[in-house]
């Protein structure tokens, strides 16, 4: 079997990976994490609520647990993390991935279309993730004092603007943190799970399947519909794979086999034993784990865990956002990388300010977990299946796997997914509509500005001169001191912003690169390969600048690299920009809705200069109406 693997680190990573298992606990692993506080109840008090008896208690423990090691450990930690683009991970890196190794592939619009709907259905994942894990951790100030009922929504309020407000120091510095306390966190879980474990040992033979296959043979259609809810105890999974750029994945796996699946695994069997001894402690299983002495630092731990688990959905927001913009799917919006150690620590201000709105809108619409609950789910079901039809693309295609395991492996992975997938497709008309809503609004994003890309792009093809005849005509244009770098969006054509500069000045730089930028369908590429370098005439050249779809474009550090005699200082090079502007063609090419969005979308993106790090003291833009 042929596989690529990622390395122990993610790329440009220098720390140890025992240091990047403790920071991947805080930032990868909160939302799974947390999910004891209100997964395993949500079977018992939820829309679909089941009797609370030994067959239904032990068979919803065993498909907890076949869920954790069939989707995380088997699929996700075993074979998805292996499906890695030079070290990172997501939808856009598994599709770079693709495109790379079977780039003539007849399904690969098809992936890419999987990929689109799966990183859209990843947003709506992201907004729900804080809401419902903050509110379920501050829910338990009720168990303390039903009094505290009325303090529930200002504190979440206050804790999910603080969370969001952090958000600019970057993931290196918030792991710091976080990671200890989930270190405390899940040793605490699995503790508490062990006291109450001690008094119905026979819970643990729920890690036998046949207690999940007894409960689907005595109540098909209930046990069906709680597979809808078993889902909450694996919702972050994904940012499993999502997350990988930013730690590797040695340090990530580690960290599940060693801490996080031993601490959720004993806790939901705490949980079960507890409610079989006393089943009206089901409204509260989870603080009810605990003595009486405990509640009060237990939840404060809860609180802190579940802020933590809100970091690994906006940590894989904000990097799919990265690879989006690269992948020309977003518009260029100002990115953060926040480490000089891991190039895969972004932060993205538009995106930080649009989840945080739109996760406090939760809160208030909704006003508890239980509430939100119908919602969770679905989109996380979604984008699971969407990773599992591309995985097995990669498994039998690219890897070449011998099918006398790896299709019996992969058909019960998907069967899997599917039947997650059904049981939360239930839930729709209960709230399951939000998230699906949400990734519509992406999907919308996504075609509307790829699509305006490429008209764009057309139209100005059309009216291209090429390089050759540009040179016949400047042949005695008079020339100034300086390099001149014109930014062209195609490697043979002539930029619409050097004609219009020598139709206004007559007059040209004694050296003038036409620069053309590309991206690579690798996360990174080193600076010394990203350069290709042409002259095609005495005082021009052509040069293309290939960046990887994950790294920071950065182009005076990339011309450091242009041959002598062309390097010039900053003080005595120009860089010229053309900015487009949309207009409408006498026959429109989209309609008039998409166009205006569009050029709204225009309008919200970042400046040229600042997103290809130009010194904005030595930049000219020349405006360039575009009909479309």
């Amino acid at each position: 079997m042929q596989m690529t693997t990622a390395s122990t680190q993610s790329p440009g990573n220098s720390a140890p990976a025992w240091r990047l298992a403790v920071l991947a606990l805080g930032v990868v692993f909160g939302d799974i994490g947390t999910s004891p506080l209100y997964a395993f109840r949500e079977s018992f008090i939820g829309v679909h609520r089941l009797p609370i008896d030994r067959l239904h208690v032990m068979g919803v423990l065993s498909l907890i647990v076949w869920a954790l090691i069939l989707v995380v450990t088997v699929k996700y930690v075993l074979i998805t993390m292996r499906a890695d683009n030079d070290g990172e991970g997501g939808s856009f890196a598994l599709l770079a991935l693709i495109r790379r190794a079977a780039p003539g592939a007849s399904v690969l619009p098809a992936i890419s279309v999987a990929a689109l709907m799966a990183t859209a259905l990843f947003y709506g994942d992201a907004v729900i993730t804080p809401a419902i894990s903050i509110l379920s951790a501050v829910e338990g100030l009720t168990v303390a004092d039903p009094k505290f009922a009325v303090a529930v929504l200002p504190v979440t309020v206050a804790i999910t603007v603080g969370l969001f407000a952090i958000q600019y120091r970057g993931t290196g510095v918030v792991g710091r943190f976080f990671g200890p306390v989930m270190v405390v966190w899940f040793i605490a879980i699995g503790g508490l799970g062990v006291v109450n474990i001690l008094s119905r040992p026979e819970v643990i033979a729920a890690a036998s399947p046949q207690y999940a296959f007894a409960l689907l043979a005595e109540d098909p259609l209930r046990a069906f519909l709680t597979l809808g809810t078993v889902v909450l105890t694996i919702t972050g999974a994904e940012a499993l794979y999502a997350d990988m750029g930013h730690f590797g994945r040695i340090p990530i796996s580690w960290s599940w086999m060693a801490v996080v699946l031993p601490g959720l695994l004993l806790c939901y069997a705490g949980q079960a034993a507890l409610v079989l001894n006393t089943p009206k402690a089901i409204d509260q299983a989870f603080y009810l784990l605990a003595p009486g002495w405990a509640l009060w630092p237990l939840l404060g731990l809860a609180t802190a865990a579940t802020v933590i688990a809100s970091q690994s959905a906006i940590t894989g927001a904000f990097s799919v956002t990265a690879q989006a913009v690269q992948l020309r799917y977003l518009p260029r919006l100002k990115i953060v990388h926040t480490a000089a150690d891991s190039r895969g620590q972004v932060f993205v201000p538009a995106v930080n300010a649009i989840i945080c709105v739109t996760v406090l809108g939760l809160v208030l619409a909704f006003r508890s977990s239980n509430a939100l609950a119908a919602a969770f789910g679905f989109a996380v079901t979604s984008t699971m299946v969407l990773t599992t039809l591309m995985i097995g693309f990669v498994m039998f295609r690219i890897w070449r796997v011998r099918l006398i395991w790896g299709v019996p492996v992969y058909a019960v992975l998907l069967t899997f997914d599917l039947a997650l997938f059904a049981a939360s497709s239930t839930k729709i008309p209960d709230g399951a509509w939000l998230p699906l809503a949400i990734a519509a609004t992406m999907m919308l994003i996504f075609s509307t500005w790829s699509r305006g890309f490429d008209l764009m792009a057309a139209a100005l093809g059309r009216d291209r001169m090429p390089v050759d005849l540009f040179l016949k005509t400047v042949a005695d244009v008079p020339r100034v001191p300086g390099l001149a770098v014109y930014l062209s969006r195609q490697a043979d054509s002539v930029p619409h912003a050097l004609r219009q500069t020598l139709l206004h000045y007559q007059v040209l730089q004694e050296f003038v690169l036409l620069l053309t930028i590309e991206t690579d369908d690798a996360p990174f590429v080193r600076p010394e390969q990203r350069l290709r370098f042409e002259a095609t005439a005495p005082g021009m050249a052509r040069a293309v600048v290939t960046f990887g779809f994950f790294d920071e474009p950065n182009v005076p550090d990339a011309l450091r690299y242009l041959p002598d005699g062309w390097c010039h200082d900053t003080d005595d090079t120009s860089y010229v920009v053309g900015r487009l502007t949309a207009v409408p063609a006498v026959r429109p090419t989209m309609v008039r809705w998409r166009r205006m969005l569009f050029r709204v979308m225009s309008r919200l993106a970042g400046s040229t200069a600042e997103y290809f790090r130009l010194p904005s003291a030595r930049v000219i833009e020349i405006g360039i109406e575009v009909e479309m």
